[in-house]
């Protein structure tokens, strides 16, 4: 059974997510509520804070940045990112390994 914070979609996955910026460094911590737990270095200012986050799911994913997408919560702590070509397995297997 697929994490909650996952979900395939046609073509893609998207990941429900909660972001904690200005953390110490950027790292995934893990589950929390149902959703991947996302610690950014970057602040939550001038969009740097959503900027810092697709570059480094691109980067987790091993996918081109331009395949990374954010879905909604463009303001908010918890965010929904679109991953085009990618699997929810592979994503899960891969977001669930990051550290």
């Amino acid at each position: 059974m697929a994490a909650p914070w996952v979900k395939e979609v046609p073509g893609a996955v998207e990941l429900a997510l909660v972001v904690q910026p200005r953390a110490s460094r950027t790292r995934v911590v893990g589950e929390h509520d149902g959703l991947l737990k996302i610690q950014l270095a970057a602040p939550p200012v001038d969009g740097e804070a959503n900027a810092a986050l697709l570059e480094f799911l691109a980067k987790q994913l091993g996918v081109p940045r331009r395949q990374v997408s954010l879905v909604s919560g463009d303001t908010s702590r918890r965010k929904r990112v679109r991953v085009e070509g990618l699997g929810a397995a592979h994503a899960e297997a891969v977001m669930s390994g990051a550290t």
